[in-house]
């Protein structure tokens, strides 16, 4: 494995921006300056009853892997898909570099950097 690999767990609030290679981890986390943590859809409404996500919140975490050769996008829900239609909006080499996509809830740090050694371990040997 190479330096270039880089994880992102995401959700609504943080995200967990990692970068591995066989032996070696360094890692940040990048918070969202979103205060709402619950929505509600109200009858009769339009809409999702949804908060998009910010776009600096996303610009930030886009901006975090820039220079991976190899990135790995994971989260419990919609938030991973927000970060990947931004960075195909705005930073189409970004978007290029993203090999995986995965639903995994709320790991810890350890448990996400043991699920992407597991995952690029797999990605490097098909090459």
């Amino acid at each position: 494995m190479s330096l270039n690999h880089a994880v992102i767990w995401i959700d609504h609030k943080e995200a967990h921006v990692m970068f591995l290679s066989a032996d070696a981890s360094e890692g940040e986390i990048i918070g969202s300056k979103s205060t709402h943590s619950h929505l509600h859809h109200k009858a009769g409404e339009v809409g999702s009853g949804r908060l998009a996500l910010d776009s600096k919140y996303l610009h930030s975490v886009i901006q975090a892997v820039n220079e991976s050769k190899e990135i790995l996008v994971l989260g419990p829900g919609s938030a991973k898909l927000e970060l990947i239609k931004h960075a195909h909006h705005h930073d189409p080499k970004v978007a290029a570099n993203i090999v995986g996509v995965e639903t995994i809830d709320h790991p810890t740090d350890k448990e996400i950097l043991a699920y992407a050694r597991k995952f690029f371990y797999k990605v490097d040997q098909m090459l």
